[in-house]
């Protein structure tokens, strides 16, 4: 039997994990971007296991992190027959994504105040009827 070794998340991890899921991230994006960010690369098997996230949760925070363009993928194909295995590392640093996720927060509480305003805009035009 083969072993291995894979970095799991500890509590710091966690608290950004978590400081992420408050800012509006998925759970599972949020853990995928520590468990990167934390190790230089990793196979889809070694997230699961050091992020404790099942295999559909990695897919579906994979697809973000592609959509983004903040992962890099790599094929490194195996002695034998099948499935060459999937090597992933960030592609941005995370100064990077935290600053994607600053400016969603400065864009949202933009247009939000924007909403306040009107709403002013509006109540005095209500009242002065």
């Amino acid at each position: 039997m083969k072993s291995f070794s894979v970095k799991m998340l500890d509590d710091d991890d966690r608290e950004f994990v978590e400081i992420l899921r408050k800012l509006g991230t998925p759970r599972n994006v949020a853990t995928m971007i520590t468990y990167l960010d934390s190790v230089s690369e990793a196979t889809s098997r070694e997230i699961e296991i050091g992020s404790d996230l099942r295999q559909p949760e990695v897919s579906l925070a994979m697809r973000t992190l592609r959509e983004n363009n903040w992962v890099k993928e790599e094929e490194i194909r195996k002695e034998g027959k099948g499935r060459p295995m999937k090597v992933y590392r960030l592609n941005v640093s995370l100064a990077d994504i935290i600053h994607h996720f600053e400016e969603e927060k400065v864009e949202e509480s933009a247009r939000t105040m924007k909403n306040i305003e009107k709403l002013k805009e509006l109540s005095r035009v209500l009242s002065s009827d």
